[in-house]
């Protein structure tokens, strides 16, 4: 099914959104370091892309791919004899160039067209045509998706023009103008389906919509032995989308990406800045326009990186600095950084924003073909060098049959690193090498020295004395401050410089609905990463992060060399009043700058309002025009005849004029503002191009609450660099939660969602922003302004009010849950006034203020179309529909233990399922109670903090949750406060009481699709029998990222709205990041449907579902399932007081503390009464609809239609038929899913045949010994066998060494994931990412082969993310391990021989050795455990992140004997050489260790293992 035929047959579009597409892969690249070209080298990457097919994705159609391919050197020897039948001579190689051309297929007319103006285009250049080539192939390799798209695809030959001298460059450089004259041509006549691989006289691009086995099969060239290479890229194409797409399968003309550009909005937008003022430059001279646009529409991210990087270097750049210039190293996180690689990429900087997000990227210019990591190493890339000189690099270890005898190295890529062959120097290049070269290349401290300026770190607030409260209060209301955000969100920030927090989520109405005159922060919503790529921690993982960025005219992007203007360095966006006046008045001519009052009077009204705005815009473009480098847009000075313009609106009108008319970069934006207050106003304005902001009114604001004694003993500036701390902070989190670094790369990102703004604002200031529902005009927008203005300027005495935009006021903002709505409901579930209870009318009368509270949700403003209704009886009982429902993730820890086991009971009486939460469960509640309750939570999940994941409680669950984000803070972490954690949350949590405890914001196994579809792998090869259910919280994009999940073989997808309740969340988080979830679960269901997925999973939806009504509308929708957090919570006493994140919680709900836990009158049967209710209401509905049950409305869109409120006008703007969309021609489709599970087929792990093999051994517990050679596609090896074990014996498992599994080879990825007691693997050769994740007991031990060549200590033995989340058991490695080793620990002794970055992050405890080498970072959130260091260098100490540890030396002989003995046991398993020269020098060597000890929990130990019943041998068991 194409996309592009219901948007041409339908004039209102879905919800979905081309740019919001997303995509992952395997990657790598094969090459002979001495340069000889082979067919082996081909055959080589074919294997290892054939080997990393389980990364990439399948159609629907369960035989088409997302697209795989590779690059060569130009095969001569397959091309000569072709040139030479054709009667033509070639003289030398190097003259023959090829352009690989895809062509309408089904178009003969179009095809033959697209011909002729290649072959026009390339004459008009003097280039020669050999012939054109028909492809050999073969169709029917091909999926039934891939043969109905597959174009045409011919070769043309063409041969270096005779009539002048070209080199190599010169000759690229010509083929690639002729390349974009004919993509620029073709494109303005409307031909469809034509597309360029590669047009180059030294690389040649095959590729497909393949699985990888496939590339090979469909292109005959590849068998071919005279295809001779020296080097061959490959790729193994993951898309989260399968609208089918030839083109986006990589690798494109110059690399090929594994991962995600998380800043591809702004990057597209800068280029298009930067191309506009690229007017004469060499080397393109008046040709320049025929190369623009650089990155043309529709383009994915990859390929658009490719485009500017391919520019870059046929502009004259090198290549190794043209890719250490768009991803740079997180060079400032390096202490010992050389000074002249620190000024290349503080130089580039000005040229490029770092193209950020997980990134393992390769790529070639046909001379030297390289790889590199992002700045976060968030991509796996191992690599290996042979005897004989082949180099293979790729995303997973073990990849490419070779000879393992004649291996001399085994390396990895770390973050921020790269590696390259020069073909023509035929040497391998490492990283340091590469950037010495690069960064002497030019004196750029030189360049630096003579245009680089700071501004001068000082704090200013206006005089108190001048403060005029009257006054003051006048422009606070102008602004829309009010008396609630000064007192529950400004005034934290200034006291303890964080951000406010709160909690139970968002139920007030969006900024549409809403009848008060918002400021336009309010409609904009924070995009965030979820699957895809990963969030970033900002307060452990800080080193990475940079506020700093240039201000100032930016110089043109092909120039090298001393710039001839200054430019300043800002260290901060944020801006006092000071520093701002230090930007107006600089003494360098270069850095003049310019103020622009964004005033209006307001006599003019909304006509004076639009015409101001549009004089600003010219005069920005005069400033850039007088070389202006510095433009202060400023609302100071509000009066009764002026009104300030919402400066947002001002930023972003000012910045995409700029880009249109070629003239941004000449000049930087600074705002000079009374709105910017809070963080996400920050993010806004720099999200849409602002360079730096000073908050005066707010920094005056604090200046009069001082001299009020509202901050009792803290000094002014104190409160000045709290509050500018806590902005600071904020942004970093905002940043962090769409997995950017620096923000560099934010600035002009537009990393938002617009939820209410009109199509004509959104086209004019905030350009390819999403906006889906329509909503505010200019006119609306200045009515509000002026609405605004008039509460502070108005005649009588002006007056801050509570505006209850955060909580409940009567005379405030309105509220779904109000007191008048729980009353009701307490008394009909029993909780107050018992002589009602359980009598309909209460819950009607509830049910009833909801409905007729609104416009509060996108529901409210929905209702259904009359259908004739049949009677009641007709419809599903009540029984069947409570199936459906499921009670939202609350830990054990954020409820109390009487609020969790009460839902667990309620939902397991009504068939529901009740969830763990991130907290772990008791095996205690594993057992039915004797009246037949069960307290276990039927959902288990697993969060990023993998509190209590083992193999037993997976194996306890029968569905299995993976949550990638939370609706009331997505893209977040969270940390538990120590108070909380007693001895019981302690021990299910395998952590100490009294210390806090982390949550990473990423899983640390998922940064990417190919990593969840890995971890679900994992999941269901624990607990076969469990489903498994990715939630996802509602964003755009959202429908996309569900596709991708749908094809990793999840069964269940939660979208989950931006209402949904939250223990603890910073404020920000709750009111301006994630959607509702009728956008998220209608854009899903639409994508689910375009793509032919929706029979494969079941849709779930919550936040904020509160009656049947809800239930109704989330089914025409698309959702099958229904989520209940909050309701189930007021369903037993909540009051919503927002108390949860303080542990004071008045019901003893949300709360350990024992005093208010005795207050708990909640009962299982008052949830299941209002259950009931909501049940009953529902078929009251469906009846009414004509509908007998819930699956007959699912999807039916038809049945909703658009409510009008006359009485709100700004409800009256909104537009919601992209909500209610269908495709046409798939009523015969299913709507909900027909599939039972959506298992892999054909997938057969080897642990069937393991289980088998130990059959007798776990039935007998006698000891069991199995050899296998295993290769990189065996996953999850023992992981089924230990689910199998703990299903039967509980985490306890079997006797010390029942199992023992010999292994030899490579090992894929989760080699012994959940591991338990009783199983040992051994593993002669090497393993893949995540060894040994979740495992809770047993042993794991890698070492080299005994006939290795190289020394194992220098080698690389394992990935990264070992013993993620492990509970207890064993590891020795006689190697290094990768990034993040033992991140969240919680029990395992692992020795390892080093490491990569952030090890030991967030351990809570176990013990870990390195002996050797760590990475940065390591210990960061480290709570408990203790590690030791064997430190040789004395570089350790530098690389150990100290915020909450302390270094030691061994003072206590008997520990420094437990290490000795530790050490020893190494060396017995692997026979280690680093450990037989330490334990022979034990005295020298004891004094060369460090001890990493928590500063909260000096001691260690090992969490207490609970005895399990066993079950039945028989009982659902495999064996």
């Amino acid at each position: 099914m194409h996309f592009a035929k219901f948007l041409d047959n339908k004039s209102i579009p879905p919800l979905w959104i081309e740019q919001m597409e997303r995509s992952s892969c395997g990657v790598g690249f094969v090459a002979d370091i001495h340069g000889n070209s082979t067919y082996h080298i081909l055959d080589t990457a074919l294997q290892c892309v054939c080997a990393l097919s389980h990364r990439g994705a399948i159609d629907a159609d369960m035989k088409t791919g997302d697209g795989a391919g590779v690059m060569t050197k130009i095969p001569y020897d397959l091309l000569r004899p072709e040139i030479e039948k054709s009667g033509h001579h070639l003289f030398k190689n190097e003259d023959l160039a090829v352009g690989f051309c895809f062509l309408p297929a089904k178009d003969l007319y179009a095809q033959v067209h697209c011909k002729k103006i290649i072959e026009e285009t390339v004459l008009e250049h003097g280039l020669y045509i050999l012939g054109w080539r028909l492809v050999p192939i073969h169709m029917d390799a091909l999926g039934d998706k891939a043969q109905r798209t597959c174009p045409h695809i011919e070769q043309i030959l063409l041969a270096k023009p005779l009539d002048r001298s070209l080199n190599s460059l010169a000759f690229e450089q010509l083929l690639f103008l002729c390349r974009k004259k004919i993509e620029n041509k073709i494109a303005k006549q409307n031909i469809k389906d034509f597309y360029i691989p590669s047009f180059s006289s030294k690389t040649i691009v095959y590729k497909g919509l393949f699985v990888s086995p496939q590339l090979q099969k469909f292109y005959a060239d590849l068998h071919d032995p005279l295809f001779k290479t020296p080097f061959a890229i490959y790729h193994q194409r993951y898309s989260t989308n399968t609208f089918p797409s030839w083109f986006l399968s990589q690798p494109f003309r110059m690399l090929a990406h594994n991962g995600e550009i998380n800043t591809i909005q702004g990057n597209r937008l800068w280029t298009k800045a930067r191309e506009k003022a690229l007017e004469m430059c060499e080397p393109w001279g008046n040709e320049i326009e025929n190369l623009l646009p650089i990155i043309p529409p529709g383009t994915s991210d990859s390929a658009s990186l490719d485009h500017v990087f391919e520019f870059l270097t046929l502009s004259g750049r090198d290549t190794l600095e043209a890719i250490l210039m768009l991803v740079p190293a997180a060079w400032q996180a390096e202490k010992h950084i050389p000074e002249e690689l620190k000024n290349f990429y503080l130089y580039h900087e000005l040229f490029s924003e770092p193209w950020d997000g997980p990134a393992a990227l390769v790529f070639s210019d046909g001379k030297i073909v390289g790889a590199c990591l992002d700045r976060n190493g968030l991509r796996p890339s191992r690599f290996r060098i042979t005897s004989d000189g082949l180099f293979i690099l790729g995303s997973e270890a073990g990849i490419g049959k070779i000879d393992e005898k004649t291996v001399l190295e085994k390396g990895r890529l770390g973050p921020g690193e790269i590696i390259a062959i020069d073909l023509e120097a035929k040497k391998v290049l490492r990283d340091k090498e590469i950037k010495e070269q690069v960064s002497s290349k030019y004196p750029y401290s030189l360049f630096l020295k003579n245009s680089q300026r700071k501004i001068g770190k000082r704090i200013f607030f206006a005089d108190p004395l001048q403060n005029d409260p009257e006054e003051l209060n006048k422009k606070l209301l102008c602004f829309g401050y009010d008396e609630e955000e000064i007192q529950y969100v400004l005034k934290p920030m200034a006291q303890k410089a964080e951000e406010a927090v709160g909690s139970m989520g968002d139920d007030a109405p969006i900024a549409i609905l809403s009848d008060k005159p918002k400021i336009l922060y309010w409609y904009f919503r924070q995009l965030f990463a979820q699957v895809t790529n990963p969030p970033i921690d900002p307060i452990r993982e800080k080193l990475v992060m940079s506020l700093e960025n240039w201000c100032g005219r930016l110089p043109q992007w092909l120039f090298t060399g001393p710039i001839d203007h200054e430019v300043i360095r800002l260290s901060s966006p944020f801006l006092f009043n000071e520093e701002l006046e230090d930007l107006r008045s600089r003494p360098e001519s270069s850095l003049q700058a310019r103020t622009i009052q964004c005033l209006f009077p307001i006599n003019g009204s909304e006509e004076a309002f639009l015409s101001r705005l549009w004089e600003i815009k010219m005069e920005a473009e005069e400033a850039a025009d007088e070389g202006i480098a510095i433009l202060i847009l400023s609302d100071k000075g509000p009066s009764k005849e002026l009104a300030p313009l919402p400066m947002l609106l001002v930023v972003g009108a000012v910045h995409h004029h700029l880009i249109r008319v070629g003239k941004r970069t000449k000049l930087s934006i600074i705002c000079e503002t009374g709105e910017c207050r809070d963080v996400h106003h920050f993010a806004c304005l720099i999200g849409y191009g602002a360079t730096a902001v000073n908050p005066y009114l707010c920094l005056e604001l604090f200046s009069s609450l001082h001299q009020n004694g509202a901050f009792g003993n803290l000094t002014r500036e104190e409160i000045a660099k709290n509050y500018k701390s806590a902005i600071e902070k904020g942004l970093l989190k905002i940043m962090s939660k769409m997995g950017i670094s620096t923000i560099a790369s934010y600035h002009g990102s537009q990393l938002f969602e617009a939820l209410g703004i009109g199509e004509e604002v959104i086209n004019d200031c905030f350009e390819n922003t999403p906006s889906r529902i329509g909503g505010l005009t200019y006119r609306q927008i200045a009515k509000e302004a002026i609405q605004r203005h008039e509460l502070g300027f108005r005649d009588q005495a002006p007056k801050l009010m509570d505006l209850g935009y955060y909580r409940y006021k009567r005379e405030g903002e309105k509220h779904a849950l109000i007191p008048q709505a729980i009353h009701p409901l307490h008394v009909y579930v029993g909780l107050k006034g018992k002589e009602k209870a359980g009598q309909i009318e209460e819950y009607r009368k509830f049910s009833n203020i909801i409905l007729s509270n609104g416009p509060i949700s996108i529901r409210d403003c929905l209702t259904f179309r009359q259908q004739t209704p049949i009677p009641l009886e007709e419809v599903e009982q009540i029984e069947e529909i409570r199936k459906r429902f499921t009670t939202a993730a609350m830990s054990y820890g954020a409820l109390s233990p009487e609020a969790h086991e009460t839902l667990s009971i309620a939902m397991n009486r009504i068939g529901g399922k009740s969830n763990t939460g991130e907290g772990g469960e008791d095996p205690d509640r594993y057992s039915p109670l004797p009246n037949g309750d069960s307290k276990n939570s039927l959902i288990k999940q697993v969060a990023s903090g993998r509190f209590g994941v083992t193999a037993e409680y997976l194996s306890n669950a029968a569905e299995i949750e993976i949550k990638m984000a939370q609706g009331s803070k997505p893209g977040e972490g969270g940390q538990i406060p120590g108070f909380k954690i007693d001895e019981v949350i302690a021990r299910l949590r395998r952590s100490t009481p009294g210390v806090p405890l982390i949550s990473p914001p990423p899983h640390h196994d998922i940064y990417s699709i190919e990593d969840l579809s890995q971890l679900i792998y994992d999941l269901k090869q624990a607990n076969p029998r469990a489903k498994i259910c990715v939630k996802l919280v509602s964003e755009a994009g959202v429908g996309t990222i569900a596709a991708g999940v749908a094809k990793a073989h999840a069964d269940i997808i939660l979208i989950s709205g931006n209402e949904g309740g939250t223990g603890a969340s910073p404020i920000s988080s709750i009111k301006y990041a994630g959607t509702p979830w009728e956008l998220g679960v209608a854009e899903t269901q639409q994508v689910l449907m375009l793509n032919g997925l929706r029979s494969r999973v079941t849709l779930r939806t919550d936040g904020g579902l509160r009656t049947g009504r809800d239930i109704v509308i989330a089914a025409i929708l698309g959702a099958e399932e229904f989520n209940f957090g909050t309701m189930a919570l007021i369903a037993m006493g909540c009051v919503y007081v927002r108390h949860c994140h303080l542990n004071t919680c008045p019901t003893g709900i949300a709360t350990q503390d024992p005093k208010l836990r005795a207050r708990f009158k909640g009962t299982p049967e008052g949830v299941i009464a209002y259950l009931n209710a909501v049940a009953q209401e529902v078929r009251e509905i469906l009846a009414s609809l004509g509908a007998r049950s819930l699956n007959e409305v699912i999807g039916k869109t038809e049945l909703l239609e658009q409510k009008s409120f006359p009485n709100h006008p700004k409800s009256q703007l909104l537009d919601l038929r992209s909500l209610l969309w269908k495709p046409e021609g798939m009523e015969t489709e299913p709507r909900y899913h027909t599939w039972e599970r959506n298992d892999p087929q054909g997938d057969r792990p080897l642990d069937e045949l393991l289980l088998q093999q130990a059959k007798s051994a776990i039935r007998t517990r006698k000891s069991v010994l199995i050899t296998h050679k295993v290769k990189n596609v065996n996953r999850s090896i023992g992981t089924q066998l230990s689910g199998t074990i703990a299903y039967l014996y509980g985490d306890t498992g079997l006797p010390e060494g029942t199992i023992q599994l010999n292994l030899s080879g490579c090992a894929g990825q989760s080699l012994g994931a959940f591991l338990v007691n009783g199983v040992n693997i051994r593993l002669e050769g090497e393993a893949n990412d995540y060894v040994g994740k979740g495992m809770s007991g047993g042993e794991i031990v890698l070492k080299a082969p005994d006939y290795a060549l190289f020394k194992p200590e220098e080698n690389v033995i394992c990935g990264n993310t070992v013993l993620y989340g492990a509970t207890g058991g064993r590891f020795y490695g006689c190697g290094k391990a990768g990034e993040r080793f033992a991140v969240r620990n919680s029990g395992a002794t692992a020795v390892i021989e080093g490491i990569g970055d952030h090890g030991c992050e967030y351990m809570t405890r176990g013990k870990v050795v390195v002996l050797g080498k760590t990475g940065k970072n390591f210990a960061a959130g480290m709570s408990g455990g203790i590690a030791y260091v064997y430190d040789e260098d004395g570089s350790f100490p530098d690389n150990c992140n100290l915020q909450m540890v302390r270094l030691e030396r061994f003072s206590d002989e008997d520990e420094a004997k437990d290490l000795q003995q530790l050490i020893y046991f190494h060396f017995e398993k692997t026979g280690s050489t680093k450990a037989k020269h330490i334990l022979e020098n034990w005295k020298k060597a004891k004094a060369l260790f460090w001890k990493v000890v928590p500063l909260e929990s000096p001691h260690t130990g090992k969490p207490k293992t609970v005895e399990k019943p066993q079950r039945s041998i028989l009982q659902e068991s495999k064996i």
